[in-house]
C-alpha cells in the first residue's frame, strides 16, 4: 500500500470524514434530472482513485513568543503542520483543519502568504501565517513530536526538500504573495 492510499484509509475512518458523509447523505440527491449519460466506474466502491492534481494546505504558526510550532513526521522529520485539501473544504479550512489533526492546536489565520508548486507531482501546496490561540499540544500518527521553537532554530531543524524556503517566504512579508514553481 502506497503512502497515499495509507492517508486515504486514514481519512475514511476519521470522525470529520464520517460527519461530512454522513451530511452529504442528509443533503439527499442534488441533481433533479440529467440529460447526459454518465460511464460508471467497475472498480470496487473505495478503490483508491489519485486525483489528478493534488491541493495542500499548510500553516506556519507562532505564538506569542514568536516561537514556530513544528511537528516531528514519521518521514520528512520536522515540518509545519499542513495536508491535503479535502473535497468541498477550503483552503483556509484545512489550514487549520491540519494544524488541530497533527498538532492538537488551534490556529488563527493571519494571512495567505503564497504557492509552491511541485510541477513534477502536480503539487500545488498553499502557505498560511497563523498565530497559536490554544488547545492542547498532542502528537498524532502523523506527528511523533510537537513543539514551539525559536525562529533560528526551527530554520535549522526543517531540512526536508524545500521546506526551510517555504517557512522563510512566510517570515518574511516582503516575499507576500509568492508563487513558486519547482520540479522535484
Amino acid at each position: 500500500m502506497n503512502h497515499y492510499e495509507e492517508i486515504e484509509k486514514q481519512i475514511r475512518k476519521s470522525a470529520l470524514h464520517q460527519k461530512a458523509k454522513q451530511r452529504r447523505e442528509d443533503l439527499g440527491n442534488l441533481y433533479l434530472e440529467s440529460s447526459q449519460d454518465f460511464l460508471t466506474s467497475t472498480a470496487e466502491p473505495y478503490a483508491y482513485h489519485p486525483p489528478k492534481h493534488i491541493v495542500s494546505a499548510a500553516t506556519i504558526i507562532l505564538n506569542e513568543a514568536d516561537e514556530i510550532l513544528l511537528i516531528k513526521g514519521p518521514r520528512r522529520g520536522w515540518e509545519f503542520p499542513g495536508g491535503q485539501v479535502e473535497e468541498g473544504e477550503s483552503l483556509h479550512d484545512a489550514a487549520i483543519r491540519e494544524a488541530k489533526e497533527e498538532s492538537g492546536a488551534d490556529v488563527e489565520i493571519v494571512k495567505f502568504c503564497g504557492v509552491f508548486q511541485n510541477v513534477k507531482s502536480s503539487i500545488s501546496n498553499n502557505l498560511f501565517l497563523a498565530n497559536y490561540v490554544g488547545g492542547k499540544l498532542t502528537t498524532s500518527s502523523e506527528s511523533l513530536e510537537v513543539g514551539f521553537f525559536p525562529i533560528d532554530q526551527a530554520l535549522e531543524m526543517v531540512t526536508w526538500k524545500n521546506f526551510r524556503q517555504r517557512m522563510e517566504y512566510c517570515l518574511n512579508e516582503e516575499h507576500h504573495p509568492f508563487y513558486v514553481a519547482f520540479n522535484q
